[in-house]
Formats: C-alpha cells, sequence, structure tokens
C-alpha cells in the first residue's frame, strides 16, 4: 500500500520522464530529483517508507551494500523505467575512498542532499599500450548481473587507457545529470556521511556497464582470467526499515 509522498513520488517520475529522448530525459531527470530531493519532500517521503509504507519486502531485496563503496536504498522502484534510490556514502569506508571508473545501464541523475561528492569525468583513448600523453592506464571489464543470484559478474575485457576530462564536487542542494555511456566515478568529499538523491530512467538499458579499475588495483577478476562473481547481498526486510529509519534522522539534522 502506498502513502501520500510514495503516491507523489511515483507520479512525478511517471509524468515528467515517459517517452522523452536520453539529453532531454537527462534534463528532466535532473529537475525530478532535485524536486524529490529538497528538504520539503525527501524526509517525509522516508519518513512514510521507514514506518513500512510501499513495498518494504520488494524494495528491500533490491538495497544492498555496493560493491563500489556506498549504500543503496531503494526507495521507489517504478519496474524497467525508473528506479529512485538513496546512495550514502561514508566517509573512509574504502581504503582507497573512490569507487572504480564505470558507466551505467541507463541515463540518470544524482542530488546532493547532505554533504559533500566528488566526482571525476573521463573519455577513452586510442591504443592502451601507448600511454605516453599521461593517460591513465586502466584494465577494462564488463560488470553484468548473473543468472539466478544477480550477483555482480566481472568479465575481463582487456586493457584500457582513459583521460581525465573534468573534477567537481558536488555539496549540498547541487547535483548532476549523465547519459549512460559516460565514465565517471564518485566518492565522499566530506568529513560527514554524504547521502544523495539517484535516479536511474529510461525505457532502454544496457546489459552491461563497463568498470576500468587503474592498473595494479584489480576489480574482481580471478588469475586465470575468467570473469569472477561479486556477491550482493540484499537487505532483510528489518535490515531495510531500519537503515530507513537512520537516514530520516540523518535528514532530520
Amino acid at each position: 500500500m502506498g502513502g501520500r509522498h510514495v503516491h507523489g513520488a511515483r507520479r512525478l517520475l511517471e509524468g515528467t520522464l515517459d517517452a522523452l529522448p536520453e539529453e532531454r530525459l537527462v534534463r528532466a531527470a535532473r529537475e525530478a530529483v532535485a524536486e524529490l530531493g529538497s528538504p520539503e519532500r525527501l524526509p517525509a517521503l522516508v519518513r512514510e517508507l521507514a514506518a513500512g509504507v510501499g513495498d518494504p519486502s520488494g524494495c528491500a531485496l533490491l538495497s544492498y551494500r555496493h560493491v563500489l563503496g556506498f549504500d543503496k536504498l531503494l526507495l521507489v522502484d517504478g519496474g524497467p523505467q525508473h528506479m529512485l534510490r538513496a546512495h550514502i556514502w561514508h566517509p573512509g569506508a574504502r581504503t582507497a575512498g573512490r569507487e572504480d571508473i564505470h558507466n551505467h545501464r541507463s541515463p540518470l541523475a544524482s542530488y546532493v542532499v547532505r554533504g559533500t561528492l566528488g566526482m571525476e569525468l573521463y573519455e577513452p583513448l586510442g591504443d592502451a599500450a601507448d600511454s605516453g600523453d599521461g593517460g591513465l592506464v586502466a584494465s577494462w571489464y564488463r560488470e553484468s548481473l548473473s543468472e539466478g543470484e544477480g550477483d555482480w559478474l566481472l568479465e575481463p575485457a582487456g586493457p584500457a587507457r582513459l583521460r581525465l576530462t573534468q573534477t567537481a564536487e558536488y555539496g549540498a542542494g547541487s547535483g548532476y545529470g549523465l547519459p549512460s555511456y559516460a565514465l565517471h566515478r564518485a566518492w565522499c568529499a566530506s568529513p560527514e556521511t554524504a547521502v544523495t538523491l539517484f535516479l536511474e530512467t529510461g525505457a532502454g538499458r544496457r546489459r552491461y556497464t563497463d568498470v576500468f579499475a587503474e592498473a595494479g588495483d584489480g576489480a574482481g577478476a580471478g588469475a586465470d582470467g575468467r570473469a569472477e562473481a561479486v556477491v550482493k547481498r540484499p537487505m532483510e526486510v528489518p535490515e531495510y526499515l531500519a537503515e530507513l529509519e537512520s537516514l530520516a534522522k540523518l535528514l532530520s539534522r
């Protein structure tokens, strides 16, 4: 059963994001997450969800500690087209402090609700063996979901070379939108926990994403070069509701 704030979020997503070309979709998604992430809407939505409104069982199954270094809570499941999530970034959660460079299956928009998020954008270069121009040498993986369990499957795709094109920091009240193919990585750039409202949207979803690990980091492939699965542990319903309650308290500070 949905409450007033859950229904309102669904109506906004379905009413403004359906049947748009990707460039317009990215702009519309940025406007949607900025509206839903406002102090007038997001805390009330999270409190309603923490009380068990909506589909806690279904959303818990798609909420987890992400392999790229943050907690991922599904707030509104809009089926294959719209997935609205809260991302909770903990300072120092990873030794390196940053996720691997990657793109996404769908266009996305992210709005910073609390703290500061750092982000880098990259573009692929030519021959990976030629790093004379200072490009970043990386190992390229294709990331997909394994059959059945839905674990992350990282399949080596060869060496790669990338160029850093932009570095930015986004504080509370700011955000960005990216097409599905954009290569980026993000991290918590503040001493306190950062929270972002994250929306993946669009009817067409790619089967896999590209993940690039800096040379020597490794991204989960076995020593023999075969694909290796990284276990995705979905949250249990009580854990999911407790995380939402903690998020509601964090947003009220």
